[in-house]
């Protein structure tokens, strides 16, 4: 089957793959990495160094994880993104931002954006705004259905690589949570389903924002106690560890998540989930088989007692099976040539050559390529020339 020619473009705020914190990130780069391997051309458009299989253009030399949550480094990513796109010969583009999409009115190549966040109230309008000159790509069957009038193309589950997890199958006797501190993940209802089931529980969180720092001088600190262990923000062995060597995972979500990355990282980790069946929670975890949803709070602690009855191989079975790269590659993949068949027979037939710059335009003259990449240099961005090696 023809190969594709893509550019995918990830937010800059952390590198790919991220060093720690970075879950869009980590997706995007085990994405790339699997579309690379079944043998399409990708080009990476992001911060910092490259650390992918793809080729690479940077925005930025540093990645802006500081200035995270300002509007300014996710608009200059998006203008500089556009100003590369016009000298890349690509089928597709496939965005991973949020303000990305605002470039594609007017472009010609075909673009799809993975929604990586909720679609309720502003973000659903936003989306709605930019119509139909993105297709929109949903991580969750549940997203979808929270605005299921916006200009969808597919669903795609996220998926991480089984090898970069410990499988235990004889487990400790604690529970852990993991996660944001903050409410909606429902920590503070973890703990008190732990206690209420007679288990300790261990809680690895993140908690360095005011908000997060809030809920947990409110909610957590005075729970803490010989049954209540905080462990902080945990990567690499010690995040590995824990997962492999807890009796269960407790993620009692007080909100509609369109994907918990936690949930599958856990369950290929041989631990099943306890968790309430809110956003995609019913798309990863099978009741009775890989872990427990439960409606009522009151609920948790029985299918804490219970999760002894769960088999560790089948809850890795079930990631090894549907939340793969090489299953999510395979799931893009075909939305993208549904996508770029739609573009190619949109336009006027002998226009779509396989291999024109841009889809039904004629290429960017050099000089004015390169007298706009002249102003870019000696800003906070370098030079996109000296950014087309695979490192």
């Amino acid at each position: 089957m023809e190969s594709l020619r893509i550019a995918q473009v990830a937010p800059p705020f952390y590198e790919l793959p991220p060093r720690g914190y970075g879950g869009i990130e980590l997706v995007v780069a085990k994405l790339i990495d699997a579309l690379v391997d079944r043998g399409h051309e990708v080009t990476l458009i992001g911060a910092g160094r490259n650390g992918t299989k793809a080729r690479f253009r940077r925005t930025y030399a540093d990645p802006q994880f500081a200035r995270l949550g300002e509007p300014l480094p996710e608009a200059v990513h998006a203008a500089a993104t556009a100003e590369i796109l016009e000298g890349l010969d690509v089928d597709i583009v496939h965005d991973h931002t949020l303000l990305g999409p605002l470039q594609a009115r007017g472009r010609k190549i075909p673009t799809v954006a993975t929604v990586h966040g909720p679609v309720q109230g502003e973000p659903g309008r936003y989306y709605r705004h930019i119509g139909d000159t993105t297709h929109l790509i949903a991580i969750s069957d549940a997203q979808r259905g929270f605005a299921p009038h916006l200009n969808w193309v597919g669903t795609v589950h996220n998926a991480l690589d089984p090898a970069d997890f410990t499988y235990r199958e004889e487990k400790e006797d604690w529970v852990l949570f993991l996660g944001r501190c903050t409410p909606d993940k429902g920590m503070h209802l973890a703990i008190e389903a732990a206690r209420a089931a007679g288990r300790p529980i261990k809680l690895a969180a993140k908690c360095s924002e005011p908000a997060e720092k809030a809920y947990f001088e409110a909610e957590i600190a005075p729970r803490l106690g010989p049954d209540v262990e905080w462990l902080g923000e945990i990567g690499g062995e010690d995040k590995r560890e824990a997962l492999a060597s807890a009796r269960a995972l407790v993620f009692p979500l007080q909100w509609e998540e369109p994907f918990g990355m936690v949930m599958i990282e856990a369950l290929v980790s041989g631990t099943p989930v306890v968790t309430m069946p809110r956003g995609a929670a019913p798309e990863i975890v099978t009741d009775g088989v890989t872990g427990y949803l439960r409606r009522e709070l009151d609920e948790l602690p029985a299918a804490i007692d219970a999760v002894d009855a769960i088999d560790p191989a089948r809850c890795r079975q079930e990631v090894l099976d549907r939340f793969t790269p090489e299953a999510m590659a395979e799931g893009y993949e075909r939305l993208y040539r549904k996508v770029v068949e739609r573009a190619r027979t949109a336009i006027a037939p002998g226009v779509a050559q396989r291999r024109t710059t841009r889809v039904g335009t004629q290429p960017m003259p050099k000089p004015v390529r390169g007298e706009r990449l002249a102003a870019l240099k000696g800003s906070t961005m370098v030079d996109q020339a000296a950014d087309t090696t695979r490192l």
